[in-house]
């Protein structure tokens, strides 16, 4: 054998030795490194699961009423292994079927087909669920009906009539509630990638429905309960073998809030009819909020977002008509939490916190001019009053703008004016800060808006992040506004030209309008109420919190919700008690004493501030009533807003009264504890009684809650 012969022996036994090296290696990684992935596909392939989900919990006021609760609904199921073992692959049985339930035969068969095979439609209409749990195809059905099907088995193979739970509101004493309350969508793929690899029996399908707002989504996770799932063996063929496990459901727990269902019903109530006070006085008084909170503890009792929405609507999948009018008229959105609003005079409480907490007199007299100027700007008190020099209390009572404006301009010239830098002080902004304002306040509620406050290092962050717009906009010049309004285009222009160029200083007239709440400030209905609860209580700041406790099905206790202190505010002692002192000043004498002409002050006092927020490209102001009582020994506060409402005593103010006497339980002059909507005059201490069946008790003594339509809770 020569040397070439040799040569290719030994290339050859090099090429045979790498491949058997490399079927070795590949062997060890898919037996020793990969073998448990590929067994557990293996055995997925031969495990199939039916799953039936569990009654989902109730959610219900403090005295047991349920606000959400669930009704039984007859729905017509399709076994597609026994339709497919039929004739035609069961037309004639779906023809049938149709007939029955008078909808057209391709209605059926679009909900058979599974997701994302050929001419499936999208979901929720095709099959998204296990080839081997019924499918189904109509819900609502008649007993008629229902019965008319099982009675004729043999017409309608693998058809069958079952009763399941679905989402009702009973709305006791007519509550709407839906901004709190929430509503239930799919399964959402980003909620199924979050769950990753996890095989758990409880976990999120594509067939599950989950909360999508409100109490509904903060406590899925246990309004769901767990459901019932049965594990089955199946052979290549797709053919049952048997059945490896069954688990049964779990009801899911029930939340009880702090909202009273009596209380908020007036509050909805009262809220529209600001609104329709407002328009009366020929504003347009659009949207609007209220909400009460229970001072010592940051329970919320009562909170109302107009404009609202039927939450039963979302039962069975909202159509697009009906969704597209939701979009269209915002009423998705929570005015309570999410909005955002100019707080106006009611912002002075912070304002005076600040001024006591920097050595300012506050029984000394400040005077009180009908407008000030400032460079080329004037700034004018509301209405353009002037009440000469008078004490700072009286200042609140009456809301004089100019003495708030020449304590803010001490403070401004004090911290450097101009020159001041980002490290200077800027007292009203950091006080609003320890009020909670500029955050969120973390109520149980998703998707919270966190609010601004008017500050030096705010105009810096906002100058930053719109510099590069502002100098493009001064260049361009607004070309289109140009062809229409010249004057506005030059108006726009110099205006992004000074920004541009210093849009970060913190000028005269910033902090002036700061400190009446004007300017950059904006702040949510949730988060005034709970500044005035603050001060109400002393300095506390609460974490606002609806749900008290979550309770299961059987009535036993899982999990109660404390108060929780979210800060102590750093303002002297007597400050506080300077604001005890001059706030019910306002309802007696001074802004807001016309909405409160004839309640009976002397056993109640209601401590208030008024606001009429100046809104830029907006003609009328956005109208606040902020409060708490009683003023000597404080409760509830309650804070109502109309957005171009005009002002606050005009247009809040008679609702929020109407608020008190219900709470108070007050008819003209009287009051008698007895009639308040409250049970027992308080909020309820206990939790209500739920029997092992899981059904509330309702309370004792009083009605439960009936509305028009007679549904009760």
């Amino acid at each position: 054998m020569n040397a070439r012969s040799n040569l290719r022996l030994l290339v050859l036994g090099v090429l045979v030795a790498s491949l058997l090296g490399t079927l070795m290696a590949r062997l060890f990684y898919l037996q020793v490194v990969s073998g448990a992935e590929y067994r557990s596909a293996a055995e997925n392939n031969t495990v199939r699961e039916i799953v039936n989900p569990a009654v989902r919990g109730l959610i219900l006021d403090q005295a047991g009423r349920p606000l959400v609760s669930n009704r039984t609904s007859l729905v017509v199921t399709v076994d597609r292994a026994v339709l497919g073992r039929q004739p035609n692959d069961g037309a004639d049985v779906v023809a049938r079927l149709a007939k029955v339930l008078q909808v057209p035969a391709t209605d059926i068969t679009d909900r058979l087909k599974p997701c994302g095979t050929e001419g499936a439609k999208p979901p929720p209409v095709c099959w998204n669920g296990s080839t081997y749990q019924p499918v189904p195809v109509a819900s609502d059905v008649s007993t008629d009906t229902a019965l008319g099907i099982m009675e004729k088995r043999t017409e309608f193979p693998g058809i069958t009539a079952q009763l399941q739970a679905v989402r009702t509101y009973p709305e006791p004493f007519g509550v709407n509630a839906a901004h709190i309350l929430g509503y239930l969508g799919p399964v959402t793929e980003e909620q199924l990638t979050a769950q990753g690899d996890a095989q758990n029996f409880d976990r999120l399908r594509r067939t599950d429905v989950v909360g999508r707002s409100g109490l509904e989504s903060e406590y899925d996770s246990y309004l769901r309960g767990q459901p019932a799932v049965t594990t089955l063996a199946v052979d290549t063929g797709g053919r049952v073998t048997g059945t490896l496990d069954e688990k049964a459901a779990k009801a899911g727990d029930y939340i009880v809030t702090s909202i009273d269902a009596k209380l908020q019903s007036v509050v909805e109530k009262q809220l529209v009819a600001a609104i329709q006070r407002a328009q009366a006085q020929g504003y347009p008084g659009d949207s609007g909020a209220a909400v009460v909170v229970e001072v010592d503890t940051g329970r919320i009792l009562a909170m109302a977002s107009y404009p609202t929405y039927d939450p039963s609507i979302w039962v069975g999948g909202v159509t697009k008509a009906q969704f597209k009018d939701l979009m269209k008229s915002n009423s998705l959105s929570s005015n309570a939490i999410q909005g955002l609003f100019a707080p106006g005079s009611t912002y002075k409480v912070i304002s005076t916190a600040a001024a006591g907490k920097e050595g300012f007199s506050l029984y000394s007299k400040y005077p009180c001019p009908n407008q000030v100027k400032i460079g080329t700007q004037t700034f004018r008190n509301f209405e353009s009053h002037a009440y000469g020099s008078i004490p700072l209390s009286r200042a609140l009572e009456v809301s004089c703008n100019t003495v708030f404006y020449g304590i803010a301009d001490r403070m401004w010239e004090k911290a450097g004016g101009t020159d001041a830098t980002k490290d200077s002080p800027d007292p009203i902004a950091e006080t609003a800060k320890q009020f909670g304002l500029g955050s969120k306040t973390g109520i149980d509620l998703p998707n919270e808006s966190s609010g601004r406050v008017s500050s030096r290092l705010f105009k810096l962050a906002n100058w930053e992040d719109l510099r590069e717009q502002w100098c493009a906009n001064a260049v361009a010049g607004y070309p289109e506004t140009r062809k229409t309004n010249p004057k506005l285009a030059d108006y726009y222009t110099a205006l992004d030209k000074e920004n541009c160029a210093d849009g970060f200083r913190w000028r005269e007239g910033d902090a002036l309008n700061a400190a009446i709440g004007q300017g950059d400030t904006a702040v949510t209905p949730l988060q005034m109420a709970m500044v005035y609860a603050a001060v109400a209580n002393g300095g506390t700041v609460y974490k606002p919190t609806i749900a008290k406790a979550i309770v299961g099905a059987d009535g036993k206790v899982v999990k109660e919700f404390e108060p929780q202190v979210k800060a102590k505010v750093k303002v002297p002692r007597a400050t506080i008690d300077f604001l005890h002192k001059a706030l019910p000043g306002v309802t007696t004498s001074g802004s807001g004493e016309t909405p409160f002409l004839g309640f009976p002050l002397g056993k109640i006092p209601v401590a208030s501030k008024t606001g009429s927020a100046q809104v830029t490209g907006s003609k009328v102001s956005t109208s606040w009533f902020a409060s708490y009582a009683p003023a000597n020994k404080p409760k509830y506060a309650v804070v109502m807003m109309v957005t171009q409402g005009g002002t606050g005593s005009k247009t809040s103010g008679p609702s929020v009264r109407k608020i008190y006497e219900a709470l108070f339980g007050v008819n003209g002059t009287t009051v008698n504890p007895s009639k308040s909507v409250l049970i027992g005059d308080a909020p309820m201490k206990d939790l209500p009684t739920i029997r092992p069946d899981g059904t509330p008790v309702a309370p004792k003594g009083r009605k439960s809650g009936v509305d028009s339509a007679g549904s009760s809770g």
